[in-house]
């Protein structure tokens, strides 16, 4: 079935409502009360992979609550927090590209320039992959704006 440009902002705006509870703690996507989903940003870095993290290493950061696999990962990311947290708060690059903001998943990622980027879906991520120094310069624009 062919995909119009009116199914795709439809599929973005479900992302948004779905993860409203983001906004009232700040600019990180969150599912369940976690920072992106509870999946551990380090991981993606240090073992080249999304990992769910666990209850037992987690620590706050930007009113939110980030989960890791290990005290080393949670330790790492307490120490840098820039340095692991994926771009635009973990909401869609693709999306912050187009100046709205929307889920993600944790398989939908690539990091680039030693930077974390997560995606809506694996389709939406082979969109951005199309221009990504194009879509990384829009999105940069537009995040500042996005939930004003």
């Amino acid at each position: 079935m062919k995909r119009t440009g009116w199914w795709m902002a439809a599929t973005l705006m479900i992302g948004v409502a779905w993860s409203m509870g983001a906004l009232a703690e700040g600019r990180i996507f969150t599912r369940d009360g976690l920072a992106i989903g509870g999946t551990d940003p380090v991981a993606y870095f240090t073992q080249g992979k999304p990992i769910q993290g666990s209850p037992g290493y987690q620590l706050e950061w930007r009113n939110a609550t980030w989960q890791f696999v290990s005290a080393e990962h949670r330790d790492r990311f307490q120490a840098a927090p820039e340095t692991y947290a994926p771009q635009y708060g973990g909401w869609c690059a693709w999306a912050a590209a187009r100046g709205e903001a929307a889920a993600t998943i944790p398989e939908a990622w690539k990091i680039v320039d030693d930077k974390l980027y997560l995606n809506y879906n694996r389709r939406i991520q082979r969109r951005w992959e199309s221009d990504i120094p194009g879509n990384i310069e829009a999105a940069d624009e537009h995040w500042p704006n996005i939930f004003q």
